[in-house]
C-alpha cells in the first residue's frame, strides 16, 4: 500500500488547522479551531500566543482528521505559521517565556531607537524586511534589555513551525523560511546575519542550524502519535513560513506575481535578483527567502478588503443579503472615472497600522455606487504602484498576475485591477494555497516526487483570465 497523505498543522492568527492532503494535492480532510492572541500573564497589557493551548487544540484536530483518512497511507507531516513568532528554550525543552504575538505593542519602542544597535538603513540593505515592530530582532533585544536573565539560560529560540515540530518530535530546528521573516539574516547568504547577531548584542548559535524547506527534521515520537494519532515514526519535514507556501503552491514560476488579496493585499514575486537600498525601504518593498534556494521572495502589501468592509457597514448597512452582490452591481453601472470621485487611501505597510484616508470630488448628486467604485479604482492603482515596485526591485517585468483569496471573487475589482495594471490576471480557483504548498515539499522529501516542482505538476490548477481593455 503506498504511502501518499500528508497532514500539514497550519497555524493562522484565527484559526489553527489539521489538513490532509493527497499526493494531488487535494484535500481530504480538515479539522480547524478558532486561535486568538491572549494576555501575557507577566505583563497582562501585552499579548502573546499560548503555544501549548494551540498544540492542544492541534492535536484534538489532528485525531479527528485521521480518523478521516488511511493512517497506514500517512505519507509525512510538517507546519506552516505566520511569520516571526516565536520563543525561548532551555536545553533540556522548558519553554522559558509565552510565545510574544506579532499583535503586541512592547516592542514598538524597541524598533523606533533601532539606530543604537545599527542603523535601520542597514538592516533593511542585508536583510530585506521591513522595519516592522513586530520583527523577531525586536522580540529578542526586548529580552536582552528587559529579561537577560532568560536569554543567559536559552539554548534556543524556536519559531513557531519548529516549537510544535518540537512537540512532535523531541527535536529543535529552525527552518530558513521563517528565518527570513526574523530582520536578522543576509538575503544574499541565505544564513543568519553574524553581523546583525552581533550589533544587536544576541548570539546568533541561539537559533541553531537552519533547515532547508523539504528536510527531514525528525519521526513523530510514541508520545506525540499517541497525541496526534499520526502513526510513530512518521517523518516531520520542515516547511514553515506560510507565505512562501501560499506562493509556490498557487503554481507561479519565476517573475510571476501572486496577489494574495484579504483584509490585506499582499503582491510578492519570486525573482532572482533583488534589491534593498533606499527606494525600496521608502516604497515599502520587503524581501524574504523563497522556499527554494537561489530565488528571493520580493513582495509589497497594503489594506485592501478591509476598505471595502468600512464601506458596506458605512454605506449599505441597509442590505442585509447579498449585499456585495448589490454593490457590485450598481457599481458596475458606474463608468470609469466614478464620475469624477477619488478615493485616496493611506495604505499603511504595517499591518498594525488604523489606514485612513480622503474621498475627493464628492457631489450633492454622488451615489454610494461611484463611492465603492472609487475604492475599487483606488485599490486597482494601488496594485498597479506595487507591480513597478516589484519589477524595479526583482529586475523583470509582469506578463500576467495571479490573484487568490476571498478578494478574488468579486468580478468588477478584477477588471478593474487588469485595466489599472494592464496585464492580464488570472483567478485561481485553488483555496488551499498554503497547505497544497506545504504538502508538495513532504510529498517531495519522502520519496513520492523528485522534487517540489515535479510534485505540483501533478496538481490541476483551474483559472479564469481576466484581460484588461
Amino acid at each position: 500500500m503506498s504511502k501518499e497523505i500528508v497532514i500539514v498543522f497550519d497555524c493562522g492568527a484565527t484559526n489553527v488547522r489539521v489538513v490532509a492532503l493527497n499526493r494531488r494535492g487535494v484535500v481530504i480532510a480538515s479539522e480547524s479551531y478558532a486561535n486568538s492572541p491572549k494576555a501575557d500573564p507577566f505583563f497582562p497589557a501585552y499579548r502573546i500566543w499560548d503555544a501549548e493551548a494551540i498544540w492542544k487544540k492541534m492535536c484534538i484536530a489532528s485525531k479527528k482528521v485521521v480518523e478521516k483518512v488511511n493512517s497506514a497511507k500517512i505519507l509525512g507531516v510538517t507546519f506552516t505559521t505566520f511569520g516571526v513568532d516565536g520563543t525561548l528554550f532551555s536545553r533540556d525543552g522548558r519553554m522559558l517565556y509565552p510565545v510574544i504575538s506579532w499583535q503586541c505593542e512592547r516592542t514598538r519602542q524597541v524598533m523606533k531607537n533601532i539606530d543604537k544597535y545599527i542603523p535601520v538603513e542597514d538592516l533593511y540593505r542585508e536583510s530585506g524586511v521591513l522595519p516592522f515592530n513586530f520583527n523577531t530582532i525586536n522580540k529578542l533585544i526586548w529580552f536582552n534589555e528587559n529579561m537577560p536573565h532568560l536569554l543567559r539560560k536559552s539554548y534556543r529560540f524556536l519559531f513557531m513551525p519548529a516549537i510544535f515540530g518540537f512537540f512532535l518530535t523531541g527535536r529543535m530546528a529552525n527552518d530558513v523560511t521563517m528565518a527570513g521573516t526574523s530582520m536578522m539574516t543576509s538575503l544574499a547568504g541565505r544564513k543568519l546575519s553574524e553581523n546583525i547577531f552581533r550589533k544587536a548584542g544576541l548570539p546568533v548559535a541561539l537559533m541553531g542550524d537552519l533547515s532547508e524547506p523539504g528536510s527531514i527534521t525528525g519521526e513523530v515520537t510514541l508520545s506525540a502519535s499517541a497525541d496526534t494519532s499520526i502513526p510513530a515514526h512518521t517523518p516531520v519535514v520542515a516547511t514553515g513560513h506560510d507565505t512562501q507556501f501560499a506562493i509556490f503552491g498557487s503554481g507561479a514560476e519565476k517573475n510571476q506575481p501572486v496577489l494574495s488579496s484579504g483584509t490585506w493585499e499582499i503582491l510578492m514575486a519570486r525573482t532572482e535578483n533583488f534589491k534593498t537600498e533606499k527606494t525600496q525601504l521608502e516604497m515599502g518593498i520587503t524581501t524574504e527567502l523563497d522556499s527554494r534556494a537561489g530565488l528571493y521572495n520580493v513582495g509589497n502589501q497594503w489594506i485592501a478588503s478591509g476598505i471595502l468592509e468600512w464601506a458596506r457597514r458605512t454605506f449599505f448597512s441597509d442590505l442585509r443579503q447579498n449585499a456585495y452582490e448589490e454593490m457590485i452591481s450598481g457599481a458596475e453601472q458606474v463608468a470609469p472615472g466614478s464620475n469624477g470621485i477619488k478615493v485616496l487611501p493611506e495604505f499603511y505597510e504595517d499591518l498594525t497600522g488604523k489606514p485612513g484616508g480622503r474621498i475627493t470630488g464628492l457631489t450633492i448628486e454622488s451615489t454610494r455606487f461611484e463611492i465603492y467604485r472609487a475604492i475599487l479604482e483606488a485599490l486597482g492603482n494601488r496594485l498597479a504602484e506595487g507591480r513597478a515596485a516589484l519589477e524595479n526591485a526583482g529586475g523583470f517585468k509582469t506578463e500576467n498576475i495571479i490573484c487568490v483569496g476571498g478578494g478574488s471573487k468579486n468580478r468588477l475589482w478584477n477588471k478593474i485591477r487588469a485595466n489599472c495594471s494592464g496585464v492580464p490576471v488570472k483567478i485561481l480557483d485553488q483555496k488551499e494555497t498554503t497547505v497544497l504548498g506545504a504538502s508538495l515539499f513532504v510529498q517531495a522529501a519522502c520519496g513520492n516526487f523528485a522534487s517540489p516542482e515535479e510534485a505540483r505538476s501533478s496538481v490541476e490548477y483551474k483559472a479564469e483570465t481576466i484581460f484588461p481593455d
